[in-house]
């Protein structure tokens, strides 16, 4: 990541606010911040795409390379990582304070997430006794911008009969959340790779005793970690 002096040319948006957390996403998962990956990942088209980043570019919120990609700036990846923990402690507080799913926080911290002023995010961190960790698991950035490394791996690299903790899940599709969770797979779930079938990465897995059969999509929305002796 290359340090640069904060912007100052222009107001940064919400959908440029966007973008970065996005950017972040993907650096992430350890994969390449390419102009194709952003359009997968936000389904917007790639001219689109790449005005944006050059604009981004030019407010030294991130560097982009023709061919090569995107990288975040020290500043660009304080703005993504403030539009994430504020994304990541409203969907503690709606699941814990006003009674929404687990698969229903994500869209509407979507919505909410671009307007929490300090005053609002510093209330709601007190309120929910300084949360670590969002509904699904994943860490929330502290208030000082810091975020815990993930450690996770997916459940279908899990080794066979090892006791695993599920760590998180993916938040990305509620259809698929809500399916997780009649499974029991929530954070801090006990799970077992029973048995890998054959064929399309097919897993059979034990919940709390209970036995299921997933399949490769399943197995990469779930991430573990090795079960703590007790």
């Amino acid at each position: 990541m290359t340090e640069t002096a904060d912007p100052t040319t222009s107001r940064v948006t919400q959908a440029m606010e966007d973008y970065l957390k996005a950017v972040y996403r993907l650096q992430e998962k350890g994969g390449a911040a390419t102009t194709q990956a952003l359009s997968e990942e936000l389904n917007v088209t790639g001219p689109s795409v790449t005005n944006m980043v050059k604009r981004l570019h030019e407010m030294r919120l991130l560097m982009y390379t023709r061919y090569q990609g995107v990288e975040l700036t020290l500043a660009g990846e304080k703005i993504a990582l403030e539009v994430i923990r504020h994304h990541r402690l409203l969907e503690l507080y709606l699941a814990e304070t006003l009674g929404y799913s687990w698969d229903e926080v994500h869209d509407e911290a979507e919505k909410l997430e671009h307007h929490m002023s300090d005053d609002l995010e510093a209330r709601m961190d007190s309120v929910l006794g300084f949360p670590t960790h969002d509904p699904h698991g994943d860490p929330i950035p502290n208030r000082e911008g810091k975020m815990a490394q993930l450690d996770a791996l997916m459940l279908r690299e899990a080794v066979l009969q090892d006791e695993m903790t599920v760590s998180r899940v993916s938040d990305r599709d509620p259809e698929q959340l809500r399916y997780l969770g009649t499974l029991g797979l929530f954070p801090g779930a006990g799970v077992v790779v029973l048995e890998r079938l054959p064929f399309d990465e097919i897993l059979k897995i034990s919940v709390s005793g209970q036995e299921h059969i997933i399949g490769k999509q399943l197995g990469e929305a779930v991430f573990v970690v090795a079960r703590s002796p007790e």
